[in-house]
């Protein structure tokens, strides 16, 4: 099994984070999204997994680094999904890819999802579900009709951003451009070509494009409606990192999440907010969801009311 995780884009709806942090590093309860993706590739059995990077390539090359079955794939220029994929194409063995986008976090069993793929004889898998949100996917039983308006017959459902693909679809890619692989998906689509489908209707799953869509993932884990594939459910409403510091009369209210060697000043309350490690809240203020990271008390930001 082998497959390949897409971590280079710009993340420009949650800056400023994603100035200084790649969204696939922001911590998930703590832990890197990353690491979390890699451990369910990991624990599907992957035997090779490459990673692209651009945007601050240089964390996530670091963070991968103690991976013997990662691959890193640095791209100077921005390719777009498609593009990563040809661009990784002599990297692969002459077997399907399982393709994961590196912005979400889910509990879909990958080894399944694969071995689906695998007995289907399509050309592509693609793992979908009903999320009215996102429902862009005109589907008929178990076969991708287009990715318009749906005809008689057809419904939407939204694209998890997991998919398996045949290695002689990648080569059908151009070399070297930027290109959207939904737009190959598009022209399969009308020319009749199999693009199947498997359903993750009751899994957990949750886009991270947005400073609102991370903290209602932190919501959905310090609550209990959701858990880290392979770990038991987080117990308590606000959680705590090592070495954290609160000073007098500091307030944690509702749930959220605290970072390593986080100091939250005298005074501050702090409600539905994530607070990355090593943050030090000045005194006074509130805060109320948001993400609380040391850039932004740089130049001594306040909270909101």
């Amino acid at each position: 099994m082998q497959a390949m995780l897409l971590a280079a884009g710009f993340g420009t709806r949650l800056r400023p984070h994603t100035l200084v942090r790649p969204k696939p590093l922001f911590p998930v309860l703590n832990r890197p999204l990353l690491d979390i993706l890699l451990d369910m590739l990991e624990q599907a059995g992957c035997g090779r997994i490459i990673v692209n990077c651009h945007h601050l390539a240089d964390q996530v090359r670091q963070a991968a680094a103690v991976r013997p079955r990662v691959t890193l794939q640095f791209e100077p220029v921005i390719l777009g999904t498609g593009g990563s994929l040809r661009r990784a194409l002599p990297l692969l063995a002459d077997r399907p890819l399982l393709v994961m986008n590196g912005d979400i976090f889910h509990d879909i069993d990958l080894r399944a999802v694969y071995e689906y793929h695998c007995c289907s004889g399509n050309a592509v898998t693609m793992v979908l579900h009903d999320c009215p949100r996102f429902n862009s996917v005109a589907v008929r039983r178990d076969r991708v009709c287009s990715f318009s308006a749906p005809g008689p017959g057809e419904k939407l459902l939204a694209f998890t951003g997991i998919h398996v693909l045949e290695p002689w679809v990648i080569g059908r890619i151009p070399d070297n451009t930027f290109y959207h692989v939904i737009d190959l998906y598009r022209e399969m689509a009308r020319q009749g070509e199999a693009i199947g489908v498997m359903r993750a209707d009751g899994s957990y799953w949750r886009d991270m494009g947005t400073p609102e869509d991370y903290l209602v993932l932190h919501h959905d884990l310090l609550t209990g409606r959701a858990a880290i594939p392979g770990r038991a459910p987080v117990a308590t409403p606000w959680l705590r990192g090592e070495g954290v510091e609160l000073a007098g009369e500091a307030a944690l209210e509702e749930w959220g999440c605290l970072g390593d060697h986080v100091r939250v000043g005298r005074g501050v309350c702090l409600r539905r907010c994530v607070v990355w490690e090593g943050t030090r809240i000045p005194d006074g203020g509130t805060f109320c969801d948001m993400i609380l990271a040391p850039h932004l008390f740089v130049s001594g930001q306040g909270g909101e009311g």
